[in-house]
């Protein structure tokens, strides 16, 4: 009895293995792909542009739809394939090794004029090219073109430089002297900056800003969704993108490994559908998980009362409810960095001082100063205050960010805190202080907090849209959902994301 064969299609092994480099599988090109109108695939004239390339996935199944696609219009297999090629397929390789890569996966030769090439150039590159280009350094060592270090990337020519031809240039055009009908492709996301921690700077923010200078009919890239909250460097970009009314749908999948099987990009990933011909402030958002769409809403890319991007569109029907009561903002209530004026890294503790401090500086999470190093807000001492660690605890594991408070209780009168902290109220009356930490420890509220984390740091924008209550009286979940009339959709997703 014959065993069958499992046959599996080589680039969908090299997109699982683990490398400096995210390379897609070609299941979710396919998807991408079929986000175009069917009818590009039967236009000659159509042109196609992978500006970074890793192993060509995105140019052959462009090619294989083409083939199939122009078999009338064109009926001479090898015409077609030659007229494909020529002239409708294009791309730029990411380093000299993605190039040869992505040759052999497109031409079946590592070179375009080699006699085993599918179809002979007249030079080795063909179509698709590697163009080397060099970081272009100011005097403060920065790249004006990608920001990063003169001190980490100023490499000799044996090493890789990083400097991206794409984003290396002014203007794109040049790079292939033609316009494009569609530039799709998955960009490189980010690069170390030498900060503490692996500290990394995005940049394929870069890569979709210079594509669009360009002018393509259609524009799908796959980017980390990070940039639904802005935060380092991307504040900017999520502005334009969030602006741009041609932004007619985004994919999102919350969970990498789900986009990239055994990968993990902090906060997700998605890809978007950019459409010149489409100009209007609505956007469809897919929901991913596996291989799945579980939600689908057709949404504003701007909203009046948030500059971000919500990306769970059942939590953004939650805040639309919650913004039609017209109520202020938790954050109205929030003190800002150093609220009793003492850093983090506080230590001129003094045991005979008369004041508490709560402090992550000793082993029993408090000492005592003197009441004249208290340098900020000294008429709170003895008020009743609600706090929180100001860092959130993360699980490794989660791909989006989570919010757990790791540490939320009441300081009394005749304490404070540290810059560890984060203080959400102060109180005359200790009810009060009890009731605002019964809405912090509900659902409801963690679910609001988490839209806006970026970072697993607590600032005052995590509560923006968390609304003010009444702290007369205590709350949980039920009154909440009540009060904000949420349906059971509404309440058992909560549940689902808040455990």
């Amino acid at each position: 009895m014959l065993k069958k064969i499992h046959n599996p299609d080589v680039l969908s092994c090299i997109a699982s293995l683990s490398s400096d480099e995210v390379f897609t599988s070609p299941n979710l090109v396919n998807q991408t792909l079929d986000r175009l109108p069917s009818h590009i695939w039967n236009n000659p004239e159509v042109t196609f542009l992978d500006p970074f390339c890793k192993s060509g996935i995105f140019l052959r199944e462009i090619t294989k739809r083409l083939l199939g696609g122009l078999e009338h219009s064109i009926p001479d297999i090898e015409e077609r394939i030659k007229h494909i090629l020529n002239n409708q397929v294009f791309g730029i390789g990411i380093t000299e090794l993605t190039t040869l890569i992505s040759r052999r996966s497109l031409y079946l030769s590592k070179y375009a004029n080699n006699n085993l090439s599918i179809y002979k150039f007249d030079d080795e590159s063909g179509n698709l090219k590697y163009i080397e280009k060099d970081h272009d350094w100011n005097p403060n060592g920065k790249c004006r073109f990608c920001n990063v270090g003169k001190e980490i990337y100023n490499r000799n020519s044996e090493l890789e430089t990083y400097a991206y031809s794409f984003i290396h240039v002014d203007d794109p055009y040049q790079l292939f002297n033609m316009k494009f009908d569609v530039i799709i492709g998955n960009p490189p996301y980010q690069l170390k900056d030498g900060g503490n921690n692996s500290s990394a700077t995005p940049i394929y923010n870069l890569f979709v800003d210079q594509a669009k200078k360009l002018n393509p009919k259609y524009l799908i890239m796959i980017i980390p969704s990070r940039w639904f909250a802005g935060g380092r460097g991307l504040d900017e970009f999520r502005k334009k993108m969030l602006g741009d009314n041609h932004l007619s749908e985004i994919h999102d999948f919350k969970d990498a490994s789900h986009c990239f099987p055994g990968r993990r990009v902090a906060g997700g990933v998605c890809y978007f559908l950019w459409e010149k011909n489409y100009n209007q402030n609505i956007v469809k958002v897919f929901e991913h998980e596996k291989d799945k769409v579980v939600y689908k809403k057709s949404r504003k890319t701007s909203e009046d009362f948030t500059d971000i991007f919500i990306r769970d569109s059942i939590i953004h029907g939650v805040v639309e409810k919650i913004q039609k009561m017209k109520e202020e903002s938790l954050s109205k209530i929030v003190f800002t960095q150093k609220p009793f004026g003492l850093r983090t890294n506080f230590i001129d503790f003094d045991k005979d001082g008369d004041i508490k401090v709560y402090t992550k500086q000793t082993k029993d999470g408090f000492s005592f100063v003197r009441n004249n190093q208290v340098t900020k807000n000294s008429d709170l001492i003895n008020k009743w205050k609600v706090v929180t660690s100001r860092s959130t605890s993360v699980p490794e594991e989660d791909n989006g960010q989570v919010l757990r408070l790791s540490q939320t209780f009441i300081a009394e009168p005749g304490s404070i805190v540290t810059e560890s902290y984060v203080m959400v109220g102060c109180f005359n009356d200790e009810k009060d202080a009890i009731n605002l930490l019964s809405y912090l420890k509900t659902k409801f509220f963690r679910v609001l907090c988490q839209i806006n984390i970026v970072s697993p740091d607590v600032s005052p924008r995590v509560f923006n849209l968390v609304p003010m209550q009444n702290f007369d009286i205590a709350w949980n979940d039920q009154k909440l959902f009540e009060k904000y009339d949420l349906n059971q959709e509404e309440i058992s997703h909560i549940e689902k994301l808040i455990k």
